[in-house]
Order: C-alpha cells, then structure tokens, then sequence
C-alpha cells in the first residue's frame, strides 16, 4: 500500500471514530416517563378536542366500524368534537405500569363503536390471541409558519384490513392488551369463495400514551415518543394455555382487583413482586396461568387434571373438562363429564393419604376447591 493510501485509510479511521463519538455523546437520553406521559395525554386530548369522527355503518361490507378523523376547521359549528360527542360515550381504562423502577398511572380513553354481540360472542383475556383488523395513526404537532398556529394531528403509518393471522396479547403494545377484553367478538359465515364474512364483531377506538406503545423506539414509520390511536375490528380470539398445564389462561384468571376481587375480570397479572396476586395461589410470583403447579404442592396440574378410566379398554389417559356438565354424556363413555376438573376429596382416605372413592358430590357443588389449587390434596391417576 502507497503513503498516500495508508494516510486516505487512517484519515477515514480517525474520522469514524470522531463521528461515531459525537453521536454516541449527542443521543437524547431517555425521557422521564411521567413528564412524557403529562404531554401525551395533553395531545391526545387536545386532538379529541379538536376533530370530528364518522363511523362507516356498511353490515357485510369490509369497511363496516371504519373510522375516520377530520381537523374541525375554524368557526365550524356544524361538527361535534370527538371529546363533545354522546353517540359513542367516552369511555377509561386506568393502569399502573412500573417502568425504570417506577409506577407509572396510565389512562387510556376508547370508544365502544360496538362491543361485539354474535350468539357465541366472547372476550379475550389479556393473553389470548386475537384476529383483528386495525388501523394506526400517530398523532404529531405541528405549526403553522404563517399563522404561528400549531394543530394536533395524525397520521397513518399502518392498515390491516383482512388479517390472515391472530397477534397474541402477550406480545404486542401494552395498551392493546388492556382495551382489547373489553371487547366482544361477532358472527361470521362462509362464502363460496372461501372468504369468511364477520359481523356483529366488536369494534372500536383507542388512543395510547407512548408509554403503552413503542415510547422511545421510533419503528415502523412512527417517531419516538408518539401518542396512538387504532381504529380497530375484533373478529374472533384463539385461547392460549401459556404454561401447556392443559388449562387455558383465561380459566386461571381468578380475580384480579376491587372490582372483582373473587371473579374474573379478563386480565390477568403478570407481576406479584411487592403487591398481593390473587392470579397466584401459592405465592410463588409466578402466576398460574404461567406456573405448571399451582398450588405448589409439587404435583404439576396437569397431572392433577388427568385420570384413566378403568373401563377404557386402550386406558386412554383423559382430562377432565373444565366445568363439565350436569349431566354425564352418554356419547363419551370414558369421560365424566360430572367431575369438571377435579378437586379436593371429602371422603375417607387410605394409608397414604390417597382417597378410596370418588368424591360423591359433583362440579355443582358450592363448596368444591378444584385440586390442582388445593395443595393439601394429592393427585389420584387410575382410579377416577
């Protein structure tokens, strides 16, 4: 290599680093969540305040619940800001999110366009998967060199109108997974084509903080820091079963706050460090709908839910259905459905602990405490 090449090469070296340095150094730090949240919500106010919504009411069509937001022009009286308009009330969806090391209150406003009313119409939990149509904006300011005014407004950086594919709840934006169980799916019917028609599908409007979204990730066309909002379409949900315990997730959400201290209210929690998780009946900080035992009594749930019939000739190993029935189906000989998922045992026990019958009373009994959150009860594999 010639002089002159080594000093072009070392030139270009020292370059890089001086450049790598001044940008490594002139990076904005992190933004404090609480004052970024302060003007968030000032924005997203703000925009509510100042434009109109019209709802598309197309039954069948693809563009059934589709919404779209026009900036009120100056002196118009004729429209009805989003904030002002009764036709779909305002509705809040308040969380506390802990984040660099401190809790956060977040409030996040939605509109209920429809919340879903099919004859088999269900909610998500807030980690099952959901089949969904959508449609993102993020809301930016800007000024007006002119006027020196400054407006709020959005813009779309992304539409999903058919989807393909369901998003799991667990592994989204953290504002979808709050709004989305407060939601219903519809109806849907076949078409010869083999395209599938939904209707009477929940649908709505939610507008995010950045901290419930991307924050300070600029991604896929949104800039750091942008406050949201997803029109959106709730077509059908999948459950999940996150821990493979043969439970689903949603069936382990036990209660979750004051509201519904003893009945499911569609979120579970995930975190138990510090506060009380009545998601978690042992105490472990894993809550149960990702702890493989429960009760912790060293019997995995799965085991605690299963049982061979003595009859069954193949001794298929069978799991009891969750609630079961009043009545047992005689089309499924070797499944009671009378048991539903077992539970503590009442009656006399052997040597080891182990009961010698089955408990005589059935799922409808009042008193009943499901095994597998029992930790005093042992597990029984053969003989139920």
């Amino acid at each position: 290599m010639n002089k002159l090449s080594k000093i072009i090469l070392l030139f270009t070296i020292a370059m890089t680093i001086v450049s790598c340095s001044k940008s490594s150094s002139s990076e904005e730090p992190i933004r404090d969540y609480s004052e970024q949240n302060v003007k968030d919500m000032a924005s997203i106010e703000t925009f509510m305040k100042t434009h109109y919504m019209e709802v598309v009411s197309n039954p069948g069509g693809t563009d059934d619940q589709d919404v779209t937001f026009t900036l009120i022009p100056t002196g118009d009286i004729t429209h009805t800001s989003i904030w002002d308009q009764t036709t779909y009330p305002i509705l809040t969806r308040n969380v506390t999110v802990t984040q660099n090391s401190v809790d956060i209150p977040y409030k996040i406003y939605y509109l209920q366009l429809r919340q879903g009313s099919g004859a088999t119409s269900k909610s998500p939990c807030n980690v099952d998967r959901v089949l969904t149509a959508y449609r993102g904006e993020y809301i930016y300011s800007t000024t007006d060199a002119t006027t020196n005014i400054t407006s709020v407004l959005s813009n779309q950086f992304e539409e999903l109108v058919t989807p393909q594919n369901f998003f799991s709840l667990t592994s989204v934006i953290r504002g979808w997974s709050e709004v989305f169980p407060q939601f219903k799916t519809g109806s849907y019917t076949g078409n010869s084509d083999g395209t599938v028609t939904y209707n009477d599908y929940g649908a709505g409007v939610m507008f995010l903080p950045s901290g419930l979204a991307y924050y300070s990730n600029a991604t896929g066309g949104i800039p750091a820091y942008s406050p949201l909002i997803f029109s959106f379409k709730l077509f059908e949900i999948q459950r999940a079963d996150q821990d493979g315990d043969g439970i689903p997730s949603y069936l382990e959400d036990i209660g979750t706050d004051a509201a519904h201290p003893t009945t499911p209210d569609g979120y579970m929690l995930t975190l138990a460090t510090g506060v009380a998780n009545i998601d978690d009946t042992d105490g472990d900080e894993i809550p149960n709908f990702l702890d493989n035992d429960d009760d912790g009594d060293y019997f995995t749930t799965r085991s605690e839910t299963s049982y061979v019939n003595p009859t069954d000739p193949v001794h298929t190993v069978r799991y009891y259905p969750y609630d079961g029935a009043a009545v047992d189906d005689p089309l499924t000989p070797y499944v009671d459905e009378r048991q539903g998922v077992p539970r503590k045992f009442t009656g006399p026990n052997n040597a080891l602990g182990y009961p010698t019958s089955n408990n005589p009373a059935d799922f409808t009994d009042p008193t009943r405490l499901r095994r597998y959150l029992d930790p005093s009860a042992k597990p029984v594999f053969s003989d139920q």
